[in-house]
């Protein structure tokens, strides 16, 4: 639940560290009572097949706690948090009542919840109120935050900087951490017993509506999430051809995007066969990327056509600002840093998707839609970079601005990580 208004006051952003300490004393003695919490809750829900109510409570306020600080510490919100995990803050998290769960999940649900912690130090802060559960302490929580890991800490970093020059953080990096909190509290109410709900990776499953203005560059997905078994296994091998013509082509798209950049500097848009060629080199490349990743399933052609499963949707050439095409590289950094973190989390998905599509012979529908947003923003990084455009890349964790591609997925079943 977000109910932010993006304006933020420049004196606390700057200070933000500093006035967060407490908090920060404060959810490491949180978590030591934790780590004795979770572990009477598996074993009450072994024996009893409900998490107690009081322990219930308990773990279910560290978990709002935690989304809140990370809020806060990210800049996805801006009043300061209370210390109690009360409801009611900007970036909220709704949490289930006690209720029945199997004693099978419960018994292994350290195991279960291995994929989606994963996921978690990808797109989340690697915490949100969970570390009890793994014993690792608040170190281990709120380390992806402090050090610069996930893609939480990047909107972080990038949105202190937006902050103290605009007085607001940027609609995009805010929707995107706050998604990342999202998952981190599901992760981490699965892990400790809050819920057997499995945390679903897909933006538009629950929650708000993101946040996705119109944009020269846009994803189009033609793919049921059904995946060949044998092509899987040697996915990597079967993508070697596509790699090694992709390194070959982008010697090349370097070559024609300093001639673009120049012609756009003087006549104020791209050459209508250097804009041809590197639109054709940007829709190869996503093609690639999700192929390899198993965001798609279908083997790509060698040349950037129209039509493929995850395909990127790129208009003719228009008007460009020279000021902007003058500064680009420079202007570019924010989105490469966040085409960083995403591409990590493309890394997680491939892998997880790996093992589940051999066992079930799909892609389970959040990393799917989780994967087809990173293709996006990767595609929207390079088109802007490449002087094809210069809509600036949106960090939106939606796929559609008024609706999902698909009815969106029960956080049961195929939605697992």
């Amino acid at each position: 639940m977000v109910t932010d208004d993006l304006r933020r006051s420049r004196l606390t952003v700057f200070f933000r560290l500093l006035l967060a300490l407490p908090h920060i004393v404060w959810i490491v003695l949180w978590t030591i009572v934790v780590i004795p919490a979770a572990i009477a809750t598996w074993f009450a829900t072994l024996v009893t097949g409900r998490p107690p109510a009081g322990l219930h409570g308990f773990l279910s306020a560290y978990i709002r706690y935690g989304a809140h600080l990370a809020a806060y510490l990210s800049l996805a919100a801006n009043p300061y948090p209370g210390f109690t995990g009360e409801p009611g803050y900007p970036v909220d998290v709704e949490l289930p009542e006690p209720a029945p769960q199997p004693r099978w999940q419960t018994a292994f649900r350290l195991v279960l919840a291995l994929p989606a912690l994963l996921v978690t130090a990808a797109v989340g802060s690697g915490g949100g109120g969970g570390g009890g559960g793994r014993g690792g302490g608040a170190d281990a929580d709120w380390g992806f935050l402090l050090s610069g890991g996930g893609i939480l800490a990047v909107c972080a970093f990038l949105g202190w900087f937006a902050a103290l020059a605009l007085g607001r953080m940027p609609n995009g990096l805010r929707d995107l951490g706050a998604y990342g909190i999202g998952y981190s509290a599901q992760a981490y109410a699965y892990l400790l017993l809050v819920t057997d709900r499995y945390p679903n990776a897909n933006p538009d499953a629950a929650g708000p509506r993101w946040s996705l203005p119109p944009h020269a560059i846009d994803v189009e997905v033609d793919d049921g999430g059904r995946r060949s078994r044998l092509t899987v296994f040697f996915r990597l091998l079967l993508a070697l051809p596509h790699f090694v013509w992709l390194t070959l082509w982008s010697v090349a798209a370097f070559l024609a995007a300093v001639a673009n950049w120049i012609y756009t500097l003087v006549r104020g848009r791209s050459a209508a066969p250097l804009h041809r060629f590197l639109a054709a080199y940007v829709r190869y490349s996503a093609h690639v990327t999700a192929f390899a990743t198993l965001v798609a399933n279908r083997f790509p052609g060698f040349t950037g056509q129209p039509g493929y499963a995850v395909d990127i949707a790129i208009g003719p050439a228009d008007r460009q600002s020279r000021w902007v095409t003058l500064f680009r590289t420079i202007l570019v950094v924010p989105a490469l840093l966040v085409s960083g973190g995403l591409s990590a989390a493309l890394a997680v998905i491939a892998f997880l998707g790996w093992f589940a599509a051999l066992a079930t012979g799909r892609m389970p529908d959040g990393l799917r839609r989780l994967g087809v947003i990173a293709v996006r923003y990767l595609a929207q990084t390079s088109a802007y970079w490449l002087i094809v455009t210069d809509d600036y890349p949106y960090a939106s964790p939606s796929l559609r601005a008024d609706e999902p591609i698909e009815p969106a997925a029960e956080l049961h079943g195929e939605a697992a990580a």
